[in-house]
């Protein structure tokens, strides 16, 4: 198992740990902030364990069936992973509304403890994946963890808050607060997920600028039939019809090349150049 993949799976095996303990925290205190950070938890495991899963798939090779590779499979994992952050905003809201009507009685005894025991579990996530970074899928799940972590401390603040004034308030207030964290959230991880299935150019990238690169290539004269989509997130792929004169075809090869070369230097490393000729004789 690789260095990334054990950070992974530690991350995750803490996460959960963190989610059980939130859970059932929340239940004995009446704490819905608990309850809204136990969620939150949950969908950083689903977070962690798409980037465990991520991990794995990126460095199997591509076959006959799919001959991109299985990346976009943590891509769909992600889109269901967004449509669940939502769904628990949504569950989170309904309950703060209903307590602000009625506010229950709140079990700090309980609440503070676990929610404690929450932060020193998100703290020790963030150690365990802060180091470097080279791995995109460990930065997207420290960053998940990070933002628990904030929803934590909040948490905290609402028990203290309670305990020493006795305003129940304070709970649905911070859950109204995690929930619209979760929501955000949830909302970039669908719009990302659906940028990619929809085969939108990649972000960071723009079409117009690359043609003007490329047709400042020597011996080009015209570029069409241009396609910039992503094969997973932030892996993107290129096809266009590069037109030059009449050449031979060792020299419309070093075109090709030439082009393609400058397409790496953009971030582009999936390519297909098709040349074309203005006219043949």
């Amino acid at each position: 198992m690789e260095q990334s993949t054990k950070k992974l799976f530690f991350a995750l095996l803490i996460t959960f740990l963190i989610f059980i303990v939130e859970f059932l925290g929340g239940l004995i205190s009446k704490s819905l902030a608990l309850l809204s950070d136990s969620g939150h938890v949950f969908t950083d495991s689903l977070a962690i364990l798409l980037s465990l899963i991520a991990s794995v798939l990126a460095k199997k090779p591509s076959t006959h069936k799919a001959t991109f590779g299985y990346e976009r499979v943590g891509i769909l994992v992600a889109l269901i992973n967004g449509i669940i952050l939502i769904l628990i905003a949504v569950f989170i809201f309904i309950e703060g509304y209903k307590r602000f009507i009625n506010p229950p009685t709140i079990n700090i005894a309980v609440m503070l403890p676990v929610a404690f025991i929450g932060l020193l579990g998100n703290l020790a996530i963030i150690w365990i994946l802060s180091y470097k970074h080279e791995d995109l899928n460990i930065k997207s799940a420290w960053l998940h963890v990070v933002g628990d972590t904030i929803s934590s401390l909040g948490v905290i603040v609402a028990g203290l808050v309670i305990k020493f004034t006795g305003a129940t308030i304070v709970d649905p207030i911070v859950s109204s607060f995690i929930g619209l964290i979760i929501v955000i959230g949830g909302f970039r991880v669908v719009r990302d997920a659906l940028w990619v299935f929809l085969e939108f150019a990649p972000k960071g990238f723009d079409v117009k600028k690359i043609k003007e690169e490329i047709l400042k290539t020597e011996g080009v004269i015209d570029v069409h039939d241009i396609h910039l989509w992503a094969i997973s997130y932030r892996v993107p792929a290129f096809s266009a019809h590069i037109v030059i004169e009449n050449r031979l075809l060792s020299e419309a090869d070093k075109i090709r090349a030439e082009v393609e070369k400058k397409l790496k230097t953009l971030g582009i490393k999936h390519t297909v150049v098709q040349i074309e000729y203005l006219k043949c004789k």
